[in-house]
C-alpha cells in the first residue's frame, strides 16, 4: 500500500525478482520495460532514494547475505530527495527475507538535519525519540550505521496491476563512520542499472511467463553488499 506521500508499506510477503545490467544504457532498459506485452507504465514521478544501512560490529547482516543464509535480514533508514538537508518523513525499514521472498516492518521516524558534518551515532537517538516500538530499540542497541548508499529510481506497473518494476541508475556509496568523511566517496557505478520485477508470493507462476519476456539475466544483487565491497577494509 502506498502512502500519500509516495512511501509504499510492505505488510505481506513478496518476490524480487532482481537484474543487474551494465551492457545496455539506461534509456534502452526502460524500452525493453515501455515494450513489455504485459503494458508496463510509469506510475509515480522519478526520485532519489537514500538509505542508511546498519549491521552489527562483526557485520553479520553482510555475511548472511553472501552465504546465501535462509533467514536474512537489513536495517535501514530511507528517505526521498535529497541527501542533504532536512530530512522530512525518514523511514525505518527492517527488511526481512525468508528464502526467495521478503516481507518489510517500517516505522516513520522523527525529522533530522543531514549534513557532511552529522554524527552518526546519533541515529539510534533519533529512533529512540520516535516512538518506535522497544523490541525494535533493544536490537538496534548492537547495531551500527555500516553504509550510505543513492540511486534514483523508475516505478512501472502493469496493465494488471499486480507486478511492479523498478529501475535504479546512478548507484553511489559512501562509508558510514560515525563521523561522516565524503573525502573517501568511492565514485557512482554509473553504467550499473538495476532492474526489480516485484509481486505477491501467489503470484511465482505468472511472474514466470513476465520473466520470460525480459532480456535480462537473472542475479543475486545486493546494493548493500555492493557498498559494503566498495569498502572492503571496513571488514577486516
Amino acid at each position: 500500500m502506498t502512502s500519500p506521500h509516495g512511501y509504499t508499506e510492505l505488510k505481506t510477503y513478496r518476490y524480487e525478482r532482481k537484474y543487474a545490467i551494465d551492457t545496455l544504457h539506461n534509456f534502452q532498459v526502460e524500452q525493453i520495460i515501455k515494450l513489455h506485452p504485459s503494458a508496463f507504465t510509469e506510475i509515480y514521478h522519478q526520485r532519489y532514494i537514500n538509505n542508511i544501512y546498519f549491521d552489527t560490529p562483526g557485520f553479520d547482516f553482510y555475511y548472511d547475505n553472501v552465504e546465501g543464509k535462509d533467514k536474512r535480514v537489513k536495517f535501514r533508514i530511507r528517505w526521498y530527495g535529497n541527501l542533504f538537508g532536512k530530512i522530512e518523513k525518514p523511514v525505518l525499514e527492517i527488511k526481512i527475507k525468508k528464502g526467495v521472498v521478503g516481507i518489510k516492518r517500517s516505522y516513520f521516524l522523527n525529522s533530522f538535519h543531514f549534513t557532511g558534518n552529522f554524527d552518526l551515532t546519533t541515529l539510534i537517538e533519533i529512533v529512540k525519540t520516535s516512538g518506535v516500538p522497544e523490541d525494535v530499540l533493544l536490537r538496534m542497541n548492537n547495531l551500527k550505521p555500516a553504509l550510505i548508499n543513492r540511486y534514483q529510481r523508475k516505478y512501472f506497473r502493469d496493465f494488471s496491476g499486480l507486478f511492479r518494476i523498478t529501475i535504479d541508475k546512478d548507484i553511489s556509496y559512501f562509508p558510514a563512520k560515525d563521523q561522516l568523511n565524503f573525502a573517501k566517496f568511492s565514485g557512482r557505478e554509473e553504467h550499473l542499472v538495476v532492474v526489480e520485477l516485484k509481486y505477491d508470493s501467489g503470484l511465482n507462476g505468472e511472474a514466470t511467463e513476465i520473466s520470460n519476456h525480459l532480456p535480462f539475466r537473472l542475479t543475486k544483487n545486493s546494493k548493500y553488499v555492493r557498498g559494503i565491497e566498495h569498502f572492503y577494509e571496513v571488514i577486516d
